[in-house]
């Protein structure tokens, strides 16, 4: 009886903590997986709406910003070398001048002394003394010998401070990196499968995701390189703000003043390009009428061949609001189609 007991007990206990083990759980397949610690897509930020293959946003999101970080330093650096390049042309030209000038004097020396080398012996075979005294005075004399001790120190000295100013400016680069309140490029999280939402924070001074992508999408448009493998669609995107009639006409003001101006010699054609994600509920034309009335008078609607296209990009409750040039020529903005082999 006792022995019964026992195993009756054992097998209650293996019950139990079978019972408390906790269940597997597994991933869900081609769906978006949200981590905690992500912030999530507001309105009021600005960056680049992305397209990817669904269940890649993670591996989408760092390719994201690694391809834009490379394209903006293009424009920054490009900028940079233009400015540089022009103010260093005049030294080079009287580093040039300098160089020539110090090459008529070596060559005036040299002459000198072959003419020293031609004289008679006969010169040499006087007084021991005066043969002992030629090498003194053909030595420097000291003050020579400082000045050049001097400048040598102060190269060398300059050197240094430029070898501790360069580290500590990539030291102060790191930082910047590893502080994420410091980062120009990071993901919000969309919650939705296949979009992908990076935040530009932009300076003063600096290009705009407008600038970035359209830099981006021409030259892979010439270049046709792969950059990238999970990206679909890169938009640049302005403004963001709630899903409503009356916050999409407040919101678009800043962008219509910018890129659809009313006192314009060159009035544009536009069209609007409208997409909802995970919203059923709002009215599509509504929207797209809210955004059409906002553009002032001498810019006139044409869907065939406008000059620039109103990007609508609609996720959940948050409207996304940017301004592309030459939509349809550039594949749409589809990196993968725009690098493709096949024309």
């Amino acid at each position: 009886m006792g022995t019964e007991n026992k195993s009756k007990s054992r097998t209650n206990d293996n019950r139990g903590n079978n019972s408390r083990k906790r269940k597997p759980r597994y991933l869900p397949h081609n769906k978006a997986v949200k981590k905690k610690g992500a912030y999530p897509l507001r309105p009021g930020v600005q960056g680049f709406f992305i397209t990817c293959d669904g269940g890649r946003e993670r591996q989408a999101s760092h390719e994201a910003i690694n391809v834009i970080d490379s394209f903006y330093e293009e424009l920054v650096r490009g900028k940079d070398s233009d400015a540089i390049n022009q103010e260093s042309d005049p030294q080079t030209k009287d580093d040039m001048n300098h160089g020539n000038q110090t090459e008529e004097k070596d060559n005036d020396n040299d002459g000198d002394d072959k003419n020293d080398e031609n004289q008679p012996d006969n010169d040499n075979n006087g007084d021991g003394k005066n043969h002992e005294n030629q090498p003194k005075e053909t030595e420097e004399p000291p003050a020579k010998k400082q000045c050049v001790e001097t400048v040598a120190t102060k190269s060398v000295i300059h050197a240094k401070v430029e070898e501790k100013s360069i580290d500590k400016l990539i030291e102060a680069e790191l930082e910047e990196l590893g502080d994420k309140n410091k980062r120009r490029f990071f993901k919000l999280d969309t919650s939705c499968n296949g979009v992908v939402f990076i935040q530009m924070r932009k300076r003063d001074g600096e290009p705009s995701p407008i600038n970035i992508v359209q830099h981006m999408m021409t030259s892979l448009a010439s270049t046709r390189k792969h950059m990238s493998r999970f990206i679909l669609r890169i938009l640049p995107i302005e403004v963001a703000c709630y899903a409503s009639e009356e916050e999409i006409s407040r919101a678009i003001k800043p962008l219509v003043a910018e890129y659809f101006p009313v006192e314009t010699q060159n009035p544009q054609k536009f069209a609007v390009l409208y997409e909802a994600r995970a919203n059923s509920g709002i009215d599509r034309m509504k929207i797209i009428n809210a955004v059409a009335k906002s553009i002032p008078g001498p810019h006139k609607v044409d869907l065939k061949n406008p000059d620039k296209s109103i990007v609508v990009e609609i996720v959940k409750t948050v409207c996304l609001i940017g301004v592309v040039e030459k939509y349809k020529e550039l594949a749409k903005y589809n990196i993968r189609q725009l690098t493709s082999s096949q024309p």
